[in-house]
């Protein structure tokens, strides 16, 4: 039984083949509309989600299962204080694969530990976001053709950011990658990240703190809000929370095939005048992250379809 905790749990020819698959999913969805029929998906989040729940439950329904669950843990026995291991005891008798989103950092790795089920990691904490990982590489594919040779700019909050430590353990494995890291200097990327991962694998990265030094050298522009929710206090979430705002100034010191992502939601970083630009393609990773799920679920289940 194969569970999905970090970016690195599937091997670079994994992440090929799941690609391939969601790509196939987006082609040819009549394909796979009954593939699930029988199964369930239970979402265990215990942590306010929009997009990350809606499409895992999307994902599953549009491959003819369903779906059980809550969206927070004040609706579960954790407010009883149930233990993860304990809930995903129980839930190993209800549904056929979990995703868990836990504001605790590696909830998810000790709720594999106990389950008799697969279990997706749907987010622990300011750790990692697999799922959002996997959907930033077919966006990036699907829309570049490639995932190697790209020149990739991170920015915003690089301390907190998951999705931000998952991209980059993810993107690491791939030929010439290079990294510019954009943050003030209380949100850059933590140092076990810079020395562990960047470091040790040999990545050319730099840091700035200016987004408009940046703009010129991008393939990809990686937007992130500032996380009210990691501050320990409001007076630094309001000092840094507009440290930058892409407008369509900054876009126009970019390339013109450069893409915008951004793992949503969004606050005020980005500017709603760059939502028609051809190279914004936030809303478009949305729609990539249900192909993607929908290929995760057929992978870690073992279903194949003709």
């Amino acid at each position: 039984m194969k569970h999905l905790i970090s970016p690195l749990d599937f091997s670079v020819d994994e992440l090929t083949q799941l690609l391939d698959l969601a790509s196939d999913i987006e082609k040819n969805p009549g394909k796979y509309k009954e593939a699930c029929k029988g199964k369930k998906i239970a979402t265990l989040f215990y942590e306010p989600s929009t997009r990350t729940r809606l499409s895992f439950e999307a994902a599953m329904l549009n491959l003819g299962g369903s779906v059980l669950g809550f969206s927070s843990a004040s609706s579960s026995s954790a407010a009883k204080g149930e233990s993860v291991a304990d809930t995903i005891r129980i839930i190993s008798c209800y549904a056929d694969i979990c995703a868990m989103r836990h504001p605790k950092e590696g909830a998810p790795l000790v709720a594999s530990e106990y389950s008799g089920i697969p279990v997706i990691n749907a987010g622990d904490g300011g750790h990692q976001h697999p799922t959002q990982t996997l959907t930033d590489l077919m966006t990036i594919r699907s829309l570049k053709g490639r995932l190697d040779n790209l020149t990739i700019g991170l920015c915003g909050d690089l301390k907190f950011g998951r999705t931000v430590h998952s991209l980059i353990n993810a993107l690491v494995r791939y030929q010439g990658i290079k990294f510019i890291l954009i943050s003030p200097n209380e949100l850059k990327v933590p140092e076990y990240i810079r020395e562990e991962v960047l470091q040790a694998n040999n990545i050319e990265y730099k840091e700035v703190s200016k987004l408009e030094e940046a703009m010129p050298d991008l393939d990809i522009l990686y937007m992130t809000r500032v996380q009210r929710e990691r501050f320990f206090n409001e007076e630094d979430y309001i000092r840094l929370k507009d440290s930058y705002i892409l407008d369509t100034g900054k876009m126009n010191l970019a390339k013109q095939d450069m893409l915008v992502l951004h793992p949503l939601p969004r606050v005020n970083e980005i500017s709603v005048e760059v939502d028609s630009d051809p190279r914004a393609a936030y809303f478009k990773q949305v729609q990539y992250g249900v192909y993607v799920r929908m290929a995760l679920i057929l992978t870690l289940l073992g279903i194949k379809t003709d």
